[in-house]
């Protein structure tokens, strides 16, 4: 995670129950092979760079059409023994052949990211940044001014 323009993005899967089991990198890259793997990496890093180096970035973020089967292969690799159960083919065989040839996220569109709409749906995402201490110095100097603030009448 490291632009500010998936923030929302990070926040929403940072409060699924997919954080637990799966990063950016497990849903949006190929886990077949290497080769697929860093291609991925590679096509999408020189894309994202141009992106934001010309700031183009669009105001609501969405998966690129060619990376939805890499989900979908992704979902199914974690998931392939519910997709198999037959329990979950409910009491008809309709539910289950109405399924079939449609991707996941046409019905599970808000797992694991929620409703994000664009950048500034979800209000308080923020990028994750390392706290840095306040120094000593300006301790010293925060406790010095509110003990003089309290002995002037």
């Amino acid at each position: 995670m490291n632009c500010h323009v998936m923030a929302p993005q990070y926040y929403t899967w940072s409060h699924s129950s997919h954080r637990e089991v799966a990063g950016c990198a497990d849903c949006h890259v190929p886990q077949d092979n290497y080769f697929n793997k860093y291609m991925v990496k590679a096509t999408d890093g020189l894309r994202h760079s141009w992106v934001f180096s010309t700031r183009t970035e669009p105001q609501v973020i969405t998966i690129h059409p060619a990376r939805k089967d890499v989900v979908q292969d992704n979902c199914i690799r974690c998931h392939s023994h519910l997709i198999n159960d037959d329990r979950l083919r409910m009491t008809t065989s309709s539910f289950h052949e109405a399924r079939m040839g449609r991707n996941c996220i046409d019905c599970h569109r808000e797992t694991p990211h929620g409703r994000v709409n664009s950048l500034s749906s979800v209000p308080y995402a923020r990028v994750p940044i390392k706290m840095q201490p306040v120094p000593d110095w300006v301790m010293r100097m925060t406790r010095r001014g509110q003990e003089g603030e309290g002995s002037n009448p």
